[in-house]
């Protein structure tokens, strides 16, 4: 049985494929333990300066697999409450290890991004989305609501108006309005989706290793924090950045430099 998450490293970005095309790559509970694994592998590989997580086949993310609620369904009333709760926790822990990978994340949207699907690609850092892409946080189709994260992404993207525009709504976005609101940072041809991708991927994580995990730990609860507690954060991670590899070499490289004689006429450009 092929594996429910693909996941491959090329030149230094993992490239994290969602493989359940027959099923526009609906979330089981079986997928999601896929994708914590292959989250936890892409964590702890300093091989990996950034992760793209994108669909198998033309879509890119339908949501929650509709047989795994209809189980739910048939759970005994006086069960039903704790094992929601329980699958949630799994949900939660799903998104929250995409959201807090300690490297950069980028979503290359293929093609439907719909519930689960969508938050999923709000967990991401950035957003590229395929010229046949879209975007619906349809939860309220099925009576229920985000629970993927969207309820604290979207607002984030978008403000929050049209967020709960959006989610109390569920219509479906398209590539050109999920740019113009702001739900994705790029769009790009299908053909050409994941090679952009990726190549935006290796020019963002090109940098210090240590200096964007620290970064994107405190951008993340930037909205949260006042701006005292931003600065304390920002210091305690500075002092970490001073003690790296990254910038001992940086700075060494920088002060190796010969210096340009007094007079000298700048060498002339090939």
């Amino acid at each position: 049985m092929p594996s429910l998450i693909e996941i491959e490293l090329k030149s230094g970005i993992a490239i994290l494929r969602l493989n359940r095309p027959e099923k526009r790559n609906a979330m089981s509970d079986e997928m999601r333990a896929e994708l914590v694994a292959a989250l936890r592998t892409a964590a702890a590989d300093d091989a990996v300066r950034a992760l793209v997580i994108t669909g198998a086949g033309k879509g890119f993310c339908a949501g929650g697999d509709i047989a795994g609620m209809q189980h739910r369904l048939e759970a005994p009333v006086g069960q039903a409450g704790f094992s929601g709760w329980k699958r949630q926790l799994g949900v939660h822990h799903a998104v929250a290890m995409l959201h807090r990978l300690p490297k950069p994340t980028l979503a290359a949207v293929n093609g439907a991004a719909a519930g689960l699907g969508a938050d999923l690609a709000l967990a991401c850092d950035f957003v590229v989305a395929s010229s046949a892409a879209s975007f619906a946080w349809s939860y309220v189709h099925r009576g229920l609501i985000p629970d993927g994260g969207g309820l604290y992404f979207l607002p984030r993207r978008v403000g929050l108006s049209r967020a709960k525009e959006l989610i109390f709504s569920g219509r479906a976005v398209d590539a050109n309005e999920a740019l113009t609101l702001g739900i994705a940072d790029r769009l790009s041809a299908p053909d050409n989706l994941l090679a952009e991708t990726c190549a935006w991927a290796a020019e963002i994580g090109a940098g210090s290793a240590t200096a964007i995990a620290l970064g994107k730990s405190i951008l993340d609860q930037s909205f949260e924090l006042t701006a005292e507690q931003v600065f304390d954060q920002g210091s305690q991670a500075q002092a970490v950045c001073y003690t790296s590899d990254e910038h001992r070499s940086a700075v060494n490289a920088f002060l190796e430099k010969p210096a340009a004689k007094p007079g000298a006429k700048p060498a002339a450009k090939p």
